[in-house]
């Protein structure tokens, strides 16, 4: 795609300031149950049909004996959605399980860090157990000189540290983090269970239940992903990319021609350094790699 966009603005700018140059969105899925077939534009609308096949016929029970279905299930997997979303903007090196028992323990909540950052510890670690297998507890939760927490366990004869530094108990995405868990915290008080006709599974967090609906939603589901219309047939052509009826279509539209300029100047140029450089910088925030 950006081969062909750089001709164009190279070679036939006209087309595109008049309006012209279109860009063929075809579907990134397709599946299957039995007979029927659905394409689907991208992942966020994978997860969105997955989401809805999981939780039909599927009820949340509450240690506390409450039982959460339909809409009501339906907007706590939403909210868990949202809670990964900020979940994965923490970097990288914080383990994601950490954070997330951590942010269910109030542990981001503004101020509560330095009202009582011990009691905080010893919540975060309490839940580190909840979550654990038996023999994998242990967890203790101690206060850093800079505010944070360390978290240590024995596991196996050696000791694992795992460290919450105080500027991430304060950061900005921590605050976020908060704001969302906040929203469903009372639903993961306690471990619950996920049940559906004759089986049933333990959830502890949000990502546990949003996983859970993913799986269950894809049983039984053959999926098949396109890279390019090249790995469609003709009728598959014609029904997600040709029929005016069915397709999406993507205007090209210059706003700053100086700066589209400078990137297919980088992108496209005879130089690598700049390349390398503007690959570098954007590799984490690439969403259609196959484009």
């Amino acid at each position: 795609r950006t081969l062909l966009l750089t001709f164009f603005f190279r070679q036939m700018p006209q087309l595109i300031e008049a309006g012209h140059l279109y860009i063929a969105e075809p579907p990134l899925y397709k599946v299957a149950r039995g007979k029927s077939e659905v394409y689907l534009k991208d992942q966020p609308a994978l997860e969105d049909y997955l989401i809805a096949q999981g939780i039909d016929g599927a009820i949340l029970k509450l240690k506390t004996g409450e039982e959460i279905a339909g809409g009501d299930l339906h907007r706590v997997v939403e909210a868990a959605r949202s809670f990964r979303r900020v979940l994965d903007a923490f970097p990288t090196h914080y383990p994601r399980g950490i954070l997330e028992q951590a942010a269910l323990a109030g542990a981001f909540d503004p101020g509560r860090a330095d009202a009582d950052l011990q009691a905080v510890a010893d919540d975060v670690a309490r839940r580190l157990d909840m979550v654990a297998k038996e023999y994998e507890r242990g967890w203790t939760g101690r206060i850093t000189q800079d505010h944070g927490i360390k978290l240590s366990r024995i596991l196996r004869g050696v000791e694992e540290l795992r460290t919450l530094d105080g500027a991430v108990l304060r950061s900005g995405e921590a605050r976020r983090l908060s704001r969302i868990s906040g929203e469903t915290r009372a639903v993961y008080a306690d471990a619950s269970a996920l049940g559906r006709r004759d089986r049933s599974q333990i959830i502890h967090g949000p990502i546990d239940l949003l996983q859970a609906m993913l799986d269950e939603g894809q049983r039984g589901l053959t999926l098949q992903r396109y890279k390019g219309l090249g790995e469609m047939n003709p009728e598959q052509l014609w029904e997600t990319t040709l029929d005016p009826e069915a397709r999406t279509l993507l205007q090209v539209r210059i706003e700053d021609v100086a700066e589209a300029d400078d990137i297919f100047s980088k992108l496209m140029g005879d130089v690598v350094e700049p390349r390398r450089e503007f690959i570098q910088r954007n590799a984490l925030s690439v969403e259609n790699l196959d484009a």
